[in-house]
């Protein structure tokens, strides 16, 4: 059996996705070391950030710098190794192939609007924390292409057109690499942004 079909070999960032590659990735969440060997096969590097204790919640364990072949902005966001994991093989597999088809052109940036914050669900004052407590999750608000032209969900989402088509279709795919992923269909919260996290709960909205 190849190894990119045996579910026993270890996830490889730089292999076509088949049949197994998502039981793979959610495979990291027990194996943090092999999440790590995984992010290494990717060719970016890793920067990895040590663990740190909370007593309200706040922890952070078996994170790195975001990495991506795209530039991030801010520069150096921390996430899980799962994130990370995630968001590499959502880049390579929806976000470029949907700017190509969709814009005609490729992401060189991208805006995100934080991975970490101390804080619950909807900043509320009571109730469970929010997976960016633990840097398990990202929100990202727009895209820059090589062409220099500027996509953000605040503007093009509801606009129509080629951008709103490539918006829709990185949040189609984002749910096959992302635990849960919200969007302005969601609620007024996240009508400028996508929310991917990989947390325990599943949805796609």
């Amino acid at each position: 059996m190849p190894p990119e079909w045996d579910p026993r070999q270890p996830l490889d960032l730089t292999a076509e996705p088949n049949l197994v590659t998502g039981l793979k990735l959610r495979r990291l969440a027990m194996h943090p070391e092999s999440c790590f060997a995984a992010l290494e096969t990717s060719g970016l590097g890793i920067s990895r950030i040590a663990d740190r204790d909370s007593d309200i919640g706040c922890e952070i364990r078996d994170a790195v710098r975001l990495p991506s072949a795209a530039r991030v902005v801010p520069a150096g966001p921390v996430a899980t190794c799962r994130v990370a994991a995630s968001w590499l093989l959502f880049e390579r597999h929806v976000m470029q192939p949907a700017a190509r088809r969709h814009l005609g052109s490729e992401v060189t940036s991208v805006r995100h609007l934080g991975t970490r914050a101390c804080r619950n669900v909807n900043h509320a004052a009571t109730g469970r924390r929010s997976q960016h407590a633990t840097a398990n999750a990202i929100d990202i608000a727009g895209f820059t292409l090589r062409d220099g032209r500027q996509v953000t969900l605040l503007r093009h989402w509801e606009a129509g057109g080629a951008e709103a088509a490539f918006l829709r279709a990185l949040r189609d795919g984002a749910c096959d690499w992302f635990r849960a992923v919200l969007g302005p269909d969601y609620n007024a919260a996240h009508r400028d942004h996508f929310h991917f996290d990989m947390g325990p709960w599943r949805a796609c909205r």
